[in-house]
């Protein structure tokens, strides 16, 4: 990674004041939660997503949907903050306005501290009756039950996992914020993301063509790089540390 690129990153940082920091799956692959999309180790490279994360599969087979997302449940909740998620946490400490706005379901962000954080994709920590009329669920609240998949505690329905199908619009108020904070940020650190899935994507052209400074952080150049001011190579548990880092010696000048 150029020492150049990285400190001509913190001085945009520093002196951001709205700031909005993007994630997707890469931002939590040092935590050891699977990618969807790599080749070889991503989730559809193994598995059909059509048998497991639309609507219709869900209906055709829940038990086996269900179970899936429960092995999914318990890798998210082993998982723990990695110096990426921890070092974008730190740095609502350092800066006036920072949101975080993720298409991760697996709720690391909060769990490092990070205080704003616009889910794109929805969470696997919620959950919803599968009609949709009751909704906010924690496992907790059907932790006695049996039956698999569990019933919603109002209505008896099947639950689901909060999270964003395939052939599911996004959570209008999610995406809402997103673009409205994208395209108000004066600076944007993306990380881990490949850029390819709309219309999470659009939002740091929305910054870009706002004349934000946007930081694309991620092991390879990507969708996203030719819509940056400033690329780092290498994966966020690495170069984040290093970048709040500098940022911090900034604010110090």
């Amino acid at each position: 990674m150029d020492d150049a690129h990285l400190q001509s990153a913190a001085r945009a940082l520093a002196r951001s004041r709205r700031l909005v920091v993007f994630t997707g799956a890469g931002a939590s692959k040092e935590s050891g939660i699977a990618t969807f999309r790599e080749p070889e180790t991503g989730l559809w490279a193994k598995y059909d997503p059509m048998e497991l994360a639309t609507p219709e599969a869900y209906e055709r087979d829940p038990e086996f949907v269900w179970s899936w997302y429960e092995h999914r449940f318990g890798a998210a909740a082993a998982a723990e903050p990695n110096p990426g998620h921890v070092a974008i946490a730190e740095l609502e400490l350092l800066l006036p306005r920072v949101a975080v706005v993720t298409q991760n379901i697996d709720g690391l962000h909060q769990r490092a501290g990070s205080s704003d954080v616009v889910e794109l994709h929805g969470s696997m920590n919620r959950f919803k009756c599968v009609p949709g009329t009751h909704a906010g669920f924690a496992l907790s609240d059907f932790a006695e039950q049996t039956e698999k998949p569990p019933r919603c505690p109002e209505c008896g329905a099947h639950l689901r996992p909060d999270v964003v199908w395939f052939g599911e619009a996004l959570p209008a108020d999610a995406i809402d914020r997103a673009e409205t904070l994208s395209k108000d940020c004066d600076a944007m650190l993306v990380v881990g993301t490949s850029g390819v899935v709309y219309p999470a994507a659009l939002m740091p052209r929305f910054a870009h063509e706002a004349g934000a400074t946007v930081v694309d952080v991620n092991p390879e150049r990507d969708a996203l790089t030719s819509s940056a001011t400033i690329f780092l190579k290498g994966p966020g548990g690495e170069v984040l540390p290093l970048l709040v880092a500098a940022v911090r010696e900034h604010l110090g000048d």
